[in-house]
């Protein structure tokens, strides 16, 4: 009784937060990005107190065992700082390069371009700007943040980041961001050809916006505009709630979409929903991977934190085998729930991008180096930040170094559609 009387109270004072916020127009819409979600219930048969402790515990561990791992003290000043490792320098515009031709060309399984929605203004993805902002940007001052390599990246960011972050994202929702507006194709080839990477897997977010919210489709025509096609290879994504989403996959599929993108937290399903069903069998019989946003990345709002338990994916895993499901971040914060899923499921891969190198070092004895994917999530970060990283635990080892910079991805993709 005391539960449903407390649930109540919650959604009673949800619908009067809500009911205000519809008397400001699209402020009331503001919930459907992952950083500017509107307060909600929890819901406690699927989210408990125990969970939330977990995540908090993690974070904790995480920052006690800093710099005792295997790599020892990983710590640079900012993303420039990486220079000081073997494989990076610093051109003579002081902008980071990796030198080290016997690397592979990488293949990044997780970027994005600039984001306009809602009332922003259209961005110019075609244009080329001084430099790359990037939404956490370490190299914003010279000398730049303290970027500690054995944590999960986004712990090396402080509140006052992390609020420039938020208000970032509402930029681009409304008045347009200084920062999406570096976020550019010119700008991403200039920073793969930088750091040896030679394909980018592009995934837009479909957030449910009642307009402006078209980004596979710009996203796509700008790829092609740029003539880029051979290495920025289109992610789509469909909204659960929309009616349309299997005629849309097949559309997407149609125009050379190369993997869906489903992000439980921005768009706010649980992942093992009956409602995602028909999504699924539509990528299984597209051959499409799907790309899942994958567990809690603790910057997120509390309230989204239910929809990202690795327990929520394992319907989906289990129930559509001939679907490939890639679980980004490798599980985020919660790794440790992500590494069952992938021994238990052939069909699971693990997006890297986040992990530390202690961390990273884990996946690849317990998972095993063949379905690790690099991703890198630009323009959050700039991609040396992960393949620093790769680099790093897997020097001396030739063959894991290829299979997680490039050959899975070229497996999962299809090597002969890039």
């Amino acid at each position: 009784m005391k539960r449903r009387e407390k649930n109540r109270g919650c959604e009673l004072e949800r619908d009067k937060l809500q009911a205000g916020l519809e008397r400001r127009r699209f402020l009331g819409l503001l919930g459907s990005l992952p950083l500017l979600t509107l307060p909600g219930c929890r819901d406690g048969t699927r989210y408990s107190d125990a969970d939330a402790a977990g995540l908090a515990d993690q974070q904790r561990e995480e920052q006690r065992r800093s710099g005792k791992g295997p790599y020892g003290r990983q710590l640079y000043r900012g993303y420039r700082g990486l220079a000081e490792l073997p494989w990076f320098e610093l051109d003579d515009n002081s902008r980071l390069r990796c030198t080290d031709e016997e690397i592979p060309a990488v293949v990044d399984i997780h970027a994005h371009l600039g984001m306009s929605l809602l009332l922003a203004p259209e961005l110019d993805l075609q244009a080329r700007t001084a430099r790359v902002q990037h939404m956490l940007d370490c190299d914003a001052e010279d000398p730049g943040c303290d970027l500690d390599l054995d944590v999960y990246i986004n712990a090396n960011f402080t509140p006052a980041d992390l609020r420039r972050l938020r208000w970032g994202v509402l930029s681009q929702l409304t008045w347009g961001s200084s920062a999406a507006v570096t976020h550019t194709i010119p700008n991403l080839l200039d920073e793969m050809d930088a750091t040896r990477v030679g394909r980018s897997l592009i995934l837009p977010i479909a957030f449910g916006l009642p307009f402006g919210d078209d980004l596979t489709e710009r996203w796509m025509q700008a790829i092609a505009q740029a003539g880029a096609e051979k290495r920025l290879l289109a992610g789509a994504s469909v909204h659960p709630d929309d009616p349309l989403a299997a005629e849309k996959l097949r559309d997407f599929a149609a125009r050379g979409a190369h993997a869906v993108k489903l992000h439980p937290a921005g768009q706010r399903f649980f992942p093992d929903s009956p409602e995602l069903h028909p999504i699924y069998e539509e990528c299984g019989r597209l051959g499409l991977p799907v790309v899942f946003h994958g567990g809690r990345a603790g910057i997120e709002p509390s309230y989204t934190h239910q929809f990202t338990l690795m327990r929520h994916y394992e319907g989906a895993l289990r129930d559509f085998p001939d679907v490939q499901f890639v679980l980004g971040h490798a599980g985020a914060r919660d790794v440790a729930d992500a590494v069952p899923l992938a021994k238990r499921y052939g069909n699971v891969w693990l997006g890297i991008h986040g992990q530390g190198v202690s961390q990273l070092a884990e996946l690849i004895a317990r998972v095993g180096p063949d379905r690790l994917l690099f991703g890198s999530d630009w323009p959050f970060y700039h991609l040396a930040a992960t393949l620093a990283k790769v680099l790093l635990v897997t020097e001396g080892r030739p063959e894991v170094r290829r299979a997680i910079l490039r050959d899975n991805a070229d497996r999962l993709l299809g090597g002969a559609r890039a």
